[in-house]
């Protein structure tokens, strides 16, 4: 595993991809209300990438030859889809839904990826709960992204505060690290024990992603290839910011 470190530099562009994956998902949230379909919140993505000159991270990514190319520029998971649901002009939201809504795009070569958990209307108060504590969850992982700390006391602070409230986190899948590719090492797994892997230090940029989940934290892919669902089909939820190790506090590379 070579983990590379950014320069000022790169860190400066990463964040300018990181500004276009915040604006496009404010676009999202002002969409996320009942009656609209998560193909609206795609085709309004796609033009707020061609009108900032970047590039979709997401549309027509396959990681491996056997899988089906990637056929959208947003993932939208709803309800019990954890991650990479696929926008359907025949997905209508309800009262009462949650959303998670994931965005990657490149620009000047630098990648950007960030997630959202939207409430629909008037959710359950369990509902709240569920997108409150993933919300917290990665707050608290983000405050361990200083140097000297390690890759997984940043899972570990997830796991810990998502366990308290008697959630559970999904192991499947993970955080990474991020810059010139979307996907490089180190994977950051959402779980603990505090104290292994990788000495956290400035110039490391990793995109941190807690996917909580109601019930068991099993999770299945449906026959699209890509849409990952909990298989107790209770609630899940995710959310994700591109962050950067400095010499100081962590820099939140998604967020003004």
């Amino acid at each position: 595993m070579h983990v590379r470190l950014k320069a000022r530099s790169e860190i400066e562009k990463l964040r300018r991809a990181n500004l276009i994956v915040r604006d496009v998902l404010d676009l999202c949230q002002e969409l996320a209300r009942p009656g609209v379909t998560t193909w609206d919140m795609e085709e309004a993505a796609r033009s707020y990438i061609q009108r900032a000159g970047a590039r979709s991270a997401f549309l027509n990514y396959q990681p491996s030859s056997d899988m089906r190319p990637y056929p959208a520029v947003l993932c939208t998971s709803r309800n019990e889809k954890v991650v990479h649901g696929i926008p359907d002009r025949r997905e209508i939201l309800e009262e009462g839904d949650i959303l998670s809504v994931d965005f990657g795009v490149f620009f000047d070569g630098y990648c950007g990826d960030a997630a959202r958990t939207y409430a629909i209307g008037k959710v359950s108060d369990q509902a709240a709960h569920l997108i409150r504590t993933t919300e917290e969850a990665l707050e608290l992982a983000i405050a361990k992204m200083v140097p000297g700390n390690r890759v997984s006391d940043v899972g570990d602070a997830i796991q810990r505060h998502a366990e308290a409230a008697g959630y559970s986190v999904v192991r499947d899948f993970v955080g990474h690290g991020i810059g010139q590719e979307m996907h490089e090492p180190p994977q950051v797994p959402n779980l603990g024990p505090p104290g292994r892997g990788l000495l956290l230090s400035p110039g490391l940029v990793l995109a941190i992603e807690p996917m909580l989940c109601e019930g068991t934290w099993k999770v299945s892919i449906l026959d699209d290839g890509w849409t990952v669902v909990t298989r107790d089909r209770k609630l899940a939820c995710h959310f994700e910011h591109s962050v950067a190790v400095t010499e100081g506090d962590p820099l939140v590379l998604s967020r003004r």
